[in-house]
């Protein structure tokens, strides 16, 4: 894959990542996602990831969240499977600390083909800690992991997190570009605005970054890809719930093609498949905003882009056969 390559060369490479419907697969082959956040006052954005995993197509979406916030997510889907494991520092229980929290929310990674860390979590010092010692061990056994929203404080102010490991995508906006770079002394006023995201993710030891704007700016800080699809007009928050969904399902399809679970070419390699996981969410989600915004105008909210998540897939990227055979 090179930088010069067209968007609709892309999305043919992504076409070739996407595992066919079989019948020989069994339950959990194709994605395991779990998405750690959601605090007592953000319900909303760790639902929108998950259910955007699962309109996607990946088998089993968990949320992993607050107890107060496990309440209210179960009341918007039963699809989805919310496990209350994680902690605001003021409703540690008195037998209850970092370290028992985390061990709970760790004992799952054998579980998992993808964590989603950011959506709804906040700023709460023992939501942090546990998010960090969750990435800290999912690093260590090579589990990928995409952070945005506040998991993106996590990289800001713990870079050694991710310094490095490359099975990782960072979603961050405009400003929470700014802090990152800031934080990693890179001068976004002076340096080429072209050059940014590729020099943030050399600063990050090559992890990939979607540097979400007009257009998406993706670069691991080798390749560089501009994601410049049409999107909604309406920026209504929570949008961005939908990328880091997607992106997880695509980075559980990538494990299902490495580990041949189907018969295919094979001739995309480990770096280019991220690359494309990372081009493909973006340009899902752009996408489902433009055919949310073109439903429901200014009246758009986030809820609405779920709905269009399988739309999307099949206008940009499309179904196989149903047979091995004529694969």
């Amino acid at each position: 894959m090179n930088d010069t390559m067209s968007r609709k060369e892309l999305l043919g490479k992504v076409h070739k990542m996407i595992p066919p419907m079989l019948e020989k697969f069994h339950k959990g082959q194709l994605g395991r996602v779990a998405v750690i956040g959601g605090s007592e006052d953000y319900t909303g954005a760790p639902y929108f990831s998950a259910m955007a995993s699962a309109k996607l197509g990946a088998d089993m979406s968990h949320v992993i969240c607050e107890p107060a916030a496990g309440q209210v997510i179960k009341t918007y889907s039963p699809n989805l499977m919310v496990h209350p494991y994680m902690r605001q520092k003021r409703n540690l229980g008195k037998d209850e600390s970092v370290e028992s929290v985390s061990g709970a929310v760790i004992a799952m990674l054998d579980r998992l083909h993808v964590i989603v860390v950011g959506p709804g979590l906040g700023r709460d010092p023992c939501m942090q800690e546990t998010c960090a010692r969750v990435l800290a061990e999912a690093k260590t056994r090579g589990v990928p992991f995409v952070l945005d929203a506040d998991g993106l404080f996590l990289a800001q102010t713990q870079p050694e997190l991710i310094q490095g490991y490359k099975e990782c995508i960072l979603t961050p906006n405009v400003v929470e570009f700014g802090r990152l770079a800031k934080a990693q002394n890179i001068d976004t006023t002076k340096e080429d605005p072209t050059k940014l995201c590729e020099k943030l993710a050399q600063a990050f030891g090559g992890v990939t970054i979607i540097q979400k704007g007009k257009s998406d700016i993706i670069s691991n800080g080798t390749t560089t890809i501009i994601s410049d699809g049409q999107g909604g007009l309406k920026r209504a928050g929570g949008q961005g719930d939908t990328l880091t969904g997607s992106l997880a399902t695509l980075l559980a399809y990538r494990k299902a093609y490495l580990d041949n679970l189907w018969n295919h070419e094979n001739d995309m390699k480990s770096d280019e498949l991220l690359m494309l996981c990372a081009f493909g969410g973006s340009a899902i989600t752009r996408e489902c905003s433009r055919l949310a915004f073109e439903a429901k105008g200014r009246s758009m909210q986030a809820s609405d882009l779920t709905e269009h998540v399988h739309a999307a897939f099949l206008d940009l990227i499309g179904e196989k056969p149903t047979d091995e055979s004529k694969l």
